[in-house]
């Protein structure tokens, strides 16, 4: 009985009951109206038109206006209404507005143009180029270190957190009770009790499932300063569907981490869910981190609706290292809140301009047209193209989303591989040995273009190469997939069709 209460007192549960209590009304509403108020069924159908219309001009990605525009032809009425309901992909108003009262273009517009003369190709000078122009600017001198594996980061991670001397920030996706959370606390702790101003920010969706509501309030009394974003309401809106999906830590202003490792125990292979879990990850060192800081400020300042001065956490403020490095680093963001998909512009960028190979690592292969034509006629041009996605996975209508996107890359030349040990995590990009990405940038829709997400494009550095490398490592580990693999019986082509089309809502 006991068991049975705490249930019925889980945060999941109640939140769920509210969203299902409304969608009930919602439906029982327009079957009323349908059935019995011609004028109300009028004006409903009248609004879905007009809805059509709307989608049909307005600047999104094809993919998620075809799956509104089918739902409302499919069902004129109700289609319509989920649309003036659901449509909305932008954040809400009132974070909308706290985003753009933080003043960073001042602070990331600091472009240093010695860095493009380091760059010789003009096809990268572009992308550093469109980087800049979206507030992104290039770096020299900044060490970069990559980690094949999510166990080798965290061990790095704790050590350079217990070094902290002036400021921590930390900011995730999930974070999850067990071992690698405990270790983390533990070391923030410490740093508070010795003056290091120490910062936390967790997605509270993200968290729904591995945390309390109010963790915020247990960090809090360690005093960590903490921040649970955009905290989930349990009503019927697109706005839930905005996540913050990046993974930041910045220490000291002169070293910084990002990747795909969230702070839960199954990054790190403590615990296993979906075989051995293949992640990756990147250390910074330099003034390139500073990107990166200003990303976790502009949402800290964002989430409480505050501002300050960013410049007191500048690197320059801290960083004595002199010593020279090779390469340029630009650690980039994407956000929502614009029109402008970041993300997929670095990827697609990297695609167009390959020239031998491009190697690439995701965990979801649920990619749009211009996307996967770019991936076509990279092969069809002479390119090298392979890609390595999971080969257990942690969603499986999403993985047999993933699968049936396999048949017509291969049937163009695209090698697919899958990390059969375990689930593949890892995102990343690596090209003709100049250029690599490392970040939390799936290639899903929502990541593309629903998320707060970040990255971190190398030209030239050390970790260009390792990234390569450890692309072969993974494949050696896999399975390449044959065009024999992929053959599929009407029935299950039609499923994975209908999957397709509802990809942008996943």
């Amino acid at each position: 009985m006991m068991k049975l209460i705490g249930y019925l007192h889980n945060r999941i549960f109640l939140w769920s009951f509210a969203i299902i209590v409304q969608l009930f009304l919602f439906v029982m509403f327009w079957i009323g109206a349908a059935d019995s108020f011609y004028l109300i069924n009028l004006i409903a159908k009248i609004l879905s038109v007009l809805a059509v219309l709307y989608i049909i001009n307005k600047n999104v990605e094809a993919g998620y206006k075809m799956i509104w525009i089918l739902l409302i032809l499919l069902m004129p009425v109700l289609g319509g209404m989920m649309y003036l309901v659901f449509g909305n992909k932008k954040p809400s108003k009132k974070l909308r507005e706290c985003y753009d009262q933080q003043p960073v273009v001042e602070y990331l517009q600091e472009q240093q143009e010695e860095v493009f003369h380091l760059v010789e190709y003009r096809s990268i000078k572009t992308q550093l180029q469109y980087l800049l122009n979206e507030q992104f600017p290039s770096y020299s001198n900044t060490k970069t270190t990559y980690y094949s594996l999510g166990e080798d980061n965290y061990d790095a991670l704790l050590e350079d957190l217990k070094k902290a001397k002036h400021f921590i920030f930390m900011e995730y996706f999930i974070v999850k009770e067990g071992e690698m959370l405990e270790s983390i606390l533990a070391v923030l702790r410490q740093k508070v009790q010795e003056g290091v101003e120490v910062r936390f920010l967790y997605d509270d969706m993200g968290c729904l499932m591995t945390l309390d509501h109010k963790y915020y309030e247990v960090l809090e009394s360690y005093g960590i300063q903490c921040i649970a974003f955009n905290r989930f309401v349990p009503l019927v809106s697109f706005v839930m569907n905005n996540r913050d999906h990046r993974k930041i830590t910045v220490i000291d202003g002169t070293i910084a981490y990002t990747g795909g490792i969230n702070i839960a125990d199954e990054y790190i292979n403590k615990e296993e869910r979906f075989g051995h879990w293949k992640d990756t990850g990147l250390r910074l060192e330099g003034q390139a981190t500073w990107n990166l800081t200003v990303m976790f400020l502009q949402t800290w300042n964002a989430s409480k609706n505050t501002k300050e001065d960013f410049q007191k956490y500048h690197p320059k403020n801290y960083d004595n290292n002199k010593e020279l490095q090779p390469g340029v680093v630009v650690p980039y963001g994407d956000s929502p809140l614009d029109e402008n998909p970041v993300g997929q512009d670095v990827y697609l960028n990297m695609i167009n301009h390959a020239c031998s190979y491009l190697y690439i690592c995701t965990p979801y292969l649920i990619i749009n047209e211009q996307i996967h034509t770019a991936l076509v006629l990279a092969s069809k041009r002479g390119v090298d193209v392979r890609i390595c996605t999971p080969g257990i996975p942690d969603k499986k209508t999403v993985f047999r989303v993933t699968r049936s996107y396999y048949g017509r890359l291969i049937d163009n030349g695209v090698r697919i591989y899958e990390y059969t040990p375990g689930f593949l995590h890892s995102k990343t990009y690596v090209c003709d040995d100049n250029v690599a990405t490392v970040g939390t940038v799936n290639m899903d829709y929502r990541s593309l273009f629903l998320h707060f997400e970040c990255g971190v494009y190398m030209y030239r550095t050390p970790s260009v190469i390792d990234v390569r490398n450890d692309f072969f490592e993974t494949i050696s580990k896999g399975k390449e997939i044959k065009k024999e693999d992929v053959v599929k019986g009407r029935f299950y082509g039609l499923f994975e069709a209908v999957l397709r089309v509802l990809a942008p809502l996943m």
